[in-house]
């Protein structure tokens, strides 16, 4: 999995004392990945108040399997599969997802065209089939591998692949130049 924008290095001695059952370092735990968790949901859900409760669900489940965490990976990786899997879960039970303001970092907003090319490309993603448009953020914004997105999906790495396939390719015809130019937009 690549690395998130948001890794944060957690202090051993802070882990050591809320494994111990230190109220107050679950506590500064809680504040030091408050922020990543949030964006993190609000990014797969785009709902602030989902969000907000994938946030309290996911370090609910933190605090719960804290015992279960190995230091062989970075503690924010275990992390943010808490909180995407709380996420998904979501996802799952509401079968809608609406990226149309999420992709800030995909494209560069200070142009025009960059705008419109950002405002193309998350109608695009907002007409493909919520399961699709997971794979496809998962893989390409969040960095999941092909066998991290199947277990997410308790599904093959086909599966996997063939969604990224699909969604990549819908989204290539639909962002694909238009022949009238911006006249399809409005901007000429």
């Amino acid at each position: 999995m690549s690395t998130s924008s948001f890794a944060i290095e957690l202090p051993p001695h802070l882990l050591a004392r809320a494994r111990n059952g230190d109220v107050h370092a679950f506590e500064e735990i809680y504040r030091l990945f408050e922020r990543p968790v949030y964006t993190l949901a609000w990014r797969l859900l785009n709902d602030a108040d989902e969000a907000q409760e994938t946030l309290h669900d996911a370090m609910l489940r933190l605090f719960q399997k804290l015992s279960q965490f190995r230091d062989e990976a970075p503690f924010w990786s275990w992390l943010r599969q808490i909180a995407v899997n709380e996420a998904l879960m979501r996802l799952r039970r509401r079968r809608l997802i609406d990226y149309t303001d999420v992709l800030p970092e995909l494209v560069d907003e200070r142009t025009p065209a960059a705008l419109l090319e950002r405002h193309d490309l998350a109608q695009a993603l907002a007409q493909l089939p919520a399961i699709t448009r997971s794979v496809v953020w998962l893989f390409h914004v969040e960095g999941y591998s092909h066998q991290e997105i199947a277990q997410q999906f308790g599904k093959t790495e086909s599966f996997s692949k063939s969604q990224l396939a699909r969604g990549t390719q819908k989204l290539r015809g639909l962002l694909a130049p238009h022949p009238e130019g911006l006249a399809h937009v409005g901007y000429v």
